[in-house]
């Protein structure tokens, strides 16, 4: 007796293999861990591998809040290294109170009318500090000078809670609803790639997985000896001699207001290259615009574990916390008791 294979067997067979597929692809995807780092999401890469597993420290959220800006004592303007509040929690438990808002809200510029700006804005107190990554203020000094009519095109504006909540266990695992059918696999292989490659390698979106010296001396995540580093770190260039002098003719121009410039190093100039922005770094030391950030994470990277996060760009909480004790070692320089402790 012969079987008959039919047109309509034919594509329902293709119908089930192609189902089992997409299935087996989704279940994979959806049992692989939701990424809490963004180094690890882009490039795809296990969190289970290369997530920090040191829990961070806690913080009191008294210290978290942002001051209004007509009470506060420091005004700063950041990036994503302080939208958590962290550093700047350390200024306030020391009774500092500070105002927090963000380049990005400003077109990422700070703009010729900057002194009117910051008086328009309502603040009275005794600092500014413009804190910026190193790898994008170049580009922000630049889009300063740039600013049509010479004129900020937001006012000041602050929101009291921080603007990113960090983790403070490592997530628990939960099922990843939103991933794509593919994500599951592709983080598979990234991450046998990364574990396995002898070399540097590359993977979505900017991203390397490189070999990082004493690793393991540093780092908490299970692959310790090397860890996820974003490319734009190196492709932005490093701050030159011309960033620094956009920076003191910034500084020159806005004489009335005491600025600090808080300028925080690229995850790969700290583990890797450590002279990326070295004729910056000793101009900007000799100019005394601010304190040498360079040389602190030089020092804190080798003596606090987890100092910036493996999975991430960002400097940790146990790092923010130490750039808060030497952010509030510079702010006493200029204000060495907070004008509300004062007599």
């Amino acid at each position: 007796m012969t079987t008959t294979t039919t047109p309509a067997k034919v594509w329902l067979r293709f119908f089930l293999f192609g189902y089992f597929v997409l299935m087996a692809l989704w279940i994979i995807s959806l049992t692989s861990p939701v990424p809490y780092g963004d180094l690890t999401r882009i490039g795809r890469l296990s969190e289970r591998e290369f997530g920090w597993r040191d829990p961070p420290p806690k913080v009191d959220p008294v210290y978290l809040a942002s001051t209004p800006i007509e009470q506060a004592d420091v005004m700063v303007v950041g990036d994503s290294f302080s939208m958590t509040h962290r550093w700047q929690s350390v200024l306030a438990k020391a009774g500092y109170r500070v105002s927090t808002s963000y380049w990005g809200q400003y077109g990422e510029s700070l703009c010729g009318d900057f002194s009117q700006w910051v008086h328009d804005s309502g603040f009275k107190g005794k600092l500014v500090i413009i804190e910026s990554v190193e790898r994008l203020l170049d580009m922000r000094m630049r889009y300063s000078e740039r600013c049509k009519d010479g004129k900020t095109i937001f006012p000041y504006s602050a929101k009291a809670e921080p603007l990113i909540e960090p983790d403070e266990t490592v997530p628990a695992f939960a099922p990843n609803w939103e991933v794509q059918y593919m994500t599951g696999v592709v983080t598979y292989y990234h991450t046998w790639k990364a574990k396995n490659s002898p070399v540097d390698t590359y993977f979505d979106r900017d991203t390397w997985v490189r070999k990082v010296p004493d690793g393991c001396k540093f780092f908490s995540h299970r692959q310790c000896d090397r860890m996820p580093f974003f490319q734009e770190d190196e492709d932005n260039g490093p701050l030159t001699s011309d960033t620094l002098a956009r920076m003191k003719n910034f500084t020159a121009a806005h004489s009335t207001i005491p600025l600090l410039w808080m300028v925080v190093p690229n995850k790969t100039t700290v583990y890797l290259k450590p002279d990326f922005s070295k004729d910056f770094e000793s101009g900007f030391r000799d100019a005394k615009l601010g304190p040498d950030l360079y040389a602190f994470t030089r020092e804190k990277h080798t003596q606090i574990r987890d100092f910036y996060f493996s999975n991430d760009t960002h400097m940790s909480m146990h790092g923010q916390l130490a750039l808060g004790e030497r952010m509030l070692a510079a702010v006493r320089e200029v204000m060495p008791t907070p004008p509300s402790k004062s007599p």
